[in-house]
């Protein structure tokens, strides 16, 4: 599933492309004519994005709520758009692009209403500017749950995914089966920050990249990392390898349905 940078970044993508026209839009696939019918010819005026959830306004006050989940996809193009495949949920056209949109968990259209119901439902976004880490901590600093299933809970904090929650942890040396309640706030200031900082970059990039400058394959003289996920890490998805830092096996368990990596020396219980 992707993670919240990746929804950010496809919110400036569609408005880079869409923004300020009066795009064709269709669903080829039929689930989603109706609510195209609707918005043909309406001007797409701007996008926004919560955790995993993205949103592309028409008009003034509708709404196309759009959340990927494990298998939804996105692909853009330049003008003239192909013929469409009878899987694309949601196209939008105009005379300089166009995007495709495949197997989302959620494409509806909504009102402002529910586009702010989405909102209360969700924990703050480290890279929204409205984000406001102090609901987070009051969630954490009181749960006796594990801080690793708590960063996963997008009731909490919305947009980190399975990367994010295994890299932040490593960064500053958690434990990831302590409690929420046990986490300093000093310590929880530090994870927001470097969340948000590390966030930020997975925009611009377009990749998760949390090695710090020393510890790079070039600084510390190592071969690069080899995986379709893209990115140098510390622990996500390197289960039985050696730690970068230590050189301690890198430990995978499940938790709460995901896999959980960490370095029990540099996090140690």
């Amino acid at each position: 599933m992707p993670e919240g940078h990746t929804i950010h970044r496809l919110a400036r993508d569609y408005a880079e492309r869409f923004a300020g026209t009066a795009p064709l839009v269709t669903s080829p696939q039929g689930k989603f004519a109706d609510a195209a019918d609707l918005l043909t010819g309406a001007g797409l005026t701007t996008t926004d994005a919560h955790g995993k959830h993205l949103f592309l306004g028409f008009r003034d006050s509708d709404w196309v709520h759009i959340h990927l989940g494990l298998f939804g996809k996105v692909a853009f193009g330049p003008a003239p758009a192909p013929p469409p495949t009878d899987t694309v949920r949601l196209r939008l056209a105009n005379d300089t692009a166009y995007v495709d949109l495949r197997g989302p968990t959620t494409c509806a259209l909504i009102t402002d209403a529910e586009k702010r119901a989405v909102h209360d439902r969700l924990g703050p976004d480290p890279l929204r500017p409205d984000a406001d880490p102090a609901a987070a901590w009051a969630r954490i600093s009181r749960s006796r749950t594990s801080v690793a299933a708590l960063l996963m809970d997008q009731k909490v904090i919305a947009g980190v995914g399975n990367v994010y929650r295994a890299e932040v942890l490593f960064r500053h040396g958690i434990d990831p089966y302590r409690a929420g309640r046990d986490l300093t706030k000093a310590e929880w200031d530090a994870i927001w920050a470097d969340l948000a900082a590390l966030m930020r970059e997975g925009v611009r990039l377009g990749r998760i990249d949390t090695v710090r400058p020393e510890h790079t394959p070039e600084a510390m003289g190592r071969p690069p990392r080899v995986d379709d996920h893209g990115g140098e890490v510390y622990v996500y998805r390197r289960a039985a390898q050696p730690c970068h830092l230590c050189g301690s096996e890198i430990r995978t368990a499940g938790l709460a349905g995901r896999n959980l990596f960490w370095c029990p020396a540099c996090q140690p219980g």
